[in-house]
């Protein structure tokens, strides 16, 4: 079997785990590690602690090991559903030079009359480029080889999840960041613009009635309507309760205007299939504003926001350190031994991801101290 130190060949000794080359009867012996790890034989300690100090002078077991943690890493982040995804429109890169995402309007406004003899008009075509760059970012844990020892690796038990925690967090904070802090003129690249498709109305019934209608009334650059309709109310946690009322309220009180009398009506709005995401980032990214309120059309009908990947690194990928030990006999040690400086034993964490901002008149915001 190939020793670890011929599988780990990327930068400063670090390669991802799912670019090993693996050996024969793999998936068994991946089983058998799992097994080993979960104790699932309820083996006692002492006859489980050898086992494990045994398979750690093996040349494949980091190989395996790591594997447990990165499929780990990977059903971790697979089993939560990041609430900004659904309003944001998904391509990937291919690499890391900035890929064009274009918008083509013009050519399906109405038509004119044409006279006796007369030619067709031309289609007025307008171009929108938008450009997304996927950046790489990650970080290292590491865990001395006294803890690992002492815990009887214990002191991991949690790290595939926290690794997944951090990649949902990042990708989380960087969408967030694309649209809670994004109010200026839309000439200079701004997502929002005061008076166009912004405004300062607290979240009630009737607020977001008059938010749903300007959204609505946006138009093209040939001034005709779009598929614009809000489908998604986007509120920070302080306004969770709120907005869960406003969408479930059968109906809402009234007043009437002439005599003050106040008397119920239907809440429509909770028919118009508006659905709730909490953004738990928002009063994090946008602190001067912590009441405010959002709404996204259908990505899939126009989107206001696009997100991706590095083509082929998708998901979290865990690598872990090869040692820079090597004993008298001049073999490469197990990378479970540490480092040659202080028994570090090193596991990195990255992921590929990137977000842009899109047509602006798929989203409506509201923002309010």
């Amino acid at each position: 079997m190939p020793e670890f130190l011929e599988i780990i060949n990327d930068w400063n000794g670090f390669s991802s785990i799912r670019e090993a080359r693996r050996p024969e009867n793999y998936e068994q012996r991946l089983k058998e590690t799992i097994d080993l790890l979960t104790n699932a034989k309820g083996l006692p300690r002492h006859r489980r602690e050898y086992l494990l100090r045994e398979a750690m002078t093996t040349s494949d077991f980091p190989l395996l090991f790591g594997d447990v943690i990165d499929r780990s890493v990977l059903a971790s982040y697979k089993a939560v559903e990041p609430a900004w995804r659904p309003f944001a429109k998904k391509k990937n890169n291919k690499d890391f030079r900035p890929a064009s995402i274009f918008a083509i309007t013009g050519g399906d406004e109405h038509l004119d009359p044409v006279n006796e003899k007369n030619e067709y008009p031309e289609s007025n075509r307008n171009e929108a480029r938008y450009q997304l760059t996927v950046v790489k970012k990650g970080r290292k844990f590491n865990i001395s080889w006294e803890s690992l020892i002492n815990d009887d690796i214990g002191a991991l038990n949690d790290t595939a999840e926290r690794f997944a925690k951090a990649a949902l967090r990042t990708e989380a904070r960087d969408i967030t960041g694309l649209y809670a802090q994004n109010l200026g003129l839309h000439a200079n690249g701004f997502l929002y613009e005061n008076g166009v498709n912004a405004g300062v109305l607290p979240l009630t019934i009737g607020n977001l009635e008059i938010s749903c209608a300007a959204m609505r009334a946006l138009v093209d650059g040939n001034n005709e309507p779009i598929l614009n309709r809000p489908k998604y109310l986007v509120v920070p946690p302080a306004l969770e309760w709120t907005a869960r009322a406003i969408l479930t309220s059968a109906s809402k009180i009234q007043i009437d205007p002439a005599g003050g009398i106040p008397y119920p009506m239907t809440n429509v709005i909770a028919q118009s299939g508006l659905q709730l995401i909490v953004d738990d980032y928002l009063p994090i990214i946008n602190p001067a504003n912590p009441n405010s309120w959002y709404l996204f059309a259908d990505p899939s009908e126009i989107a206001a926001l696009g997100y991706g990947y590095l083509t082929g690194h998708e998901t979290p990928e865990v690598c872990m350190k090869a040692s820079d030990k090597v004993s008298l006999s001049g073999a490469p040690m197990s990378p479970f031994t540490g480092d040659f400086d202080s028994d570090n034993i090193q596991y990195r964490v990255r992921i590929v991801f990137g977000g842009c901002r899109l047509d602006w008149r798929a989203t409506y915001a509201n923002f309010v101290a």
